[in-house]
């Protein structure tokens, strides 16, 4: 602050009345605001806490702001007593009068001394400490109102987020505490399974987020962007999310484990039966590949694999598991054997299917050459001498073991152009039998 200068223009009455009404209406106005600071939930809870980090070194500064500020709100009263004063002596001041008031009012009136006005120690930002300060009434007021919106963003921010997170800490924790039981009930235990270890982890988190929150809550304040406002932004939960999150996942997989409990015994039944089944169709698969074998000549047949020993071997361990309530283990266990034992049903069945492929190709020929015989018997042709020994032919090959699959299909094929032949041939002014042994 520099040297006061003149205060310009000498006020008149009306000027001076108007400027000490609204003088004591800041006046009300700002203690209404200390006042109300002071007895701020937030501030009391700053001077009794265990400060670290951030908050401590701005509530350090806040206190010295605080302090500042009802020294210059003394000034200020004090200088507006002293107007007043002045303007008490006569109805109808006369100019020394008008010219005192004018320099109280608009001048650099109000003096502050140096322990008063610096908060930063014996030395300034711009050189040293001067014994004293000088301001104007409204000069005053502006630097009361930015000490003051200063002190209150902290106060507000500090109590916002204690009032926010704690709670919300504590409850978590308290949910924490009961998915723990539950997961001991499931055997779900640190060390033994990875959701243990993550309880562990989320407890451990929580605790230390509790403590940082209670000592340093500004470090978990977000202040709004382009706001000015005292107390402008929101806490930031990020952190809290971050471990709610984690916590909502493990309990989710307990829930997974306390399902497996529910029906663990039922989805072994069932596992029991898809591998008998897949037992029983690999053993009619290579049933059924010996008889190929003896029965069906020139033909390729695939090998059967032998039983699944080793999905019946993991399905005694999951049973072993139910019987010992080791539900963390069996889950994941049950859940690799489902898909597996599906699977090796599916094979076992594709076997069966590839195993037994040429005795269906022979029983479709064979269906198909005693169709071709009923149609030609239906139509009067049964006896005639070509077809049957063409038929007879055919039906040797299809009948004899081994069989070969391709000779007889060219046999049945034979049969089928002389039945298409005859039938051309023949209707209501049949042609007389003709001798057709020659033909191929």
């Amino acid at each position: 602050m520099g040297v006061a200068g003149p205060p310009g223009p000498v006020m008149d009455r009306d000027e001076v009345d108007r400027a000490l009404a609204r003088l004591g209406a800041e006046h009300e106005a700002i203690e209404t605001s200390l006042l109300a600071l002071q007895d701020h939930a937030g501030r009391r809870l700053l001077e009794g806490a265990q400060l670290t980090g951030a908050t401590r070194d701005r509530w350090a500064a806040a206190e010295q702001a605080i302090t500042l500020l009802w020294s210059y709100f003394d000034a200020y009263a004090h200088a507006l007593r002293t107007a007043r004063e002045v303007r008490s002596r006569r109805k109808w001041p006369n100019r020394d009068d008008l010219g005192e008031l004018t320099e109280l009012l608009r001048g650099e009136a109000v003096t502050v001394a140096s322990g008063a006005s610096t908060t930063g120690g014996a030395q300034s930002i711009t050189g040293p400490a001067k014994l004293s300060e000088h301001f104007t009434l409204a000069a005053l007021v502006q630097r009361m109102n930015d000490l003051y919106a200063s002190s209150l963003d902290m106060v507000v921010a500090a109590d916002a987020v204690w009032s926010a997170l704690p709670a919300r800490i504590d409850m978590l924790a308290a949910e924490l505490g009961r998915t723990r039981q539950l997961a001991h009930s499931v055997g779900v235990r640190p060390g033994e399974h990875p959701a243990g270890d993550d309880l562990e982890r989320i407890t451990s988190s929580l605790t230390r987020l509790r403590e940082q929150v209670v000592s340093d809550p500004l470090t978990y304040w977000q202040k709004a962007q382009g706001s000015s406002a005292p107390g402008g932004g929101r806490p930031d939960t990020t952190a809290y999310d971050r471990q709610a999150r984690a916590l909502e996942e493990v309990r989710r997989e307990i829930e997974a484990v306390l399902t497996v409990r529910q029906d663990a015994e039922a989805r072994l039944g069932r596992l029991r039966d898809v591998l008998s089944r897949a037992d029983r169709t690999l053993a009619e698969a290579r049933s059924a590949r010996g008889e190929v074998l003896a029965k069906i000549a020139a033909s390729e047949v695939p090998a059967v694999s032998g039983p699944p020993i080793a999905l019946q071997e993991q399905l005694a361990r999951a049973a072993e598991y139910r019987r010992h309530g080791q539900w963390h283990r069996l889950s994941p266990l049950l859940e690799s054997l489902e898909s597996k034992a599906d699977d090796e049903l599916l094979r076992a069945r594709e076997s069966l299917t590839a195993v037994t492929a040429p005795l269906a190709v022979r029983a479709e020929l064979r269906g198909r050459l005693d169709a071709y015989k009923a149609k030609v018997g239906s139509l009067g042709f049964a006896e005639d001498p070509f077809l049957v020994e063409r038929y007879d032919a055919a039906r040797r090959m299809l009948w004899s073991a081994p069989c070969d699959l391709r000779v007889a299909e060219q046999a049945v094929l034979r049969y089928q152009r002389a039945a298409a032949e005859v039938l051309s041939a023949g209707g209501p002014e049949r042609a007389a039998p003709t001798d057709r042994r020659g033909e191929s």
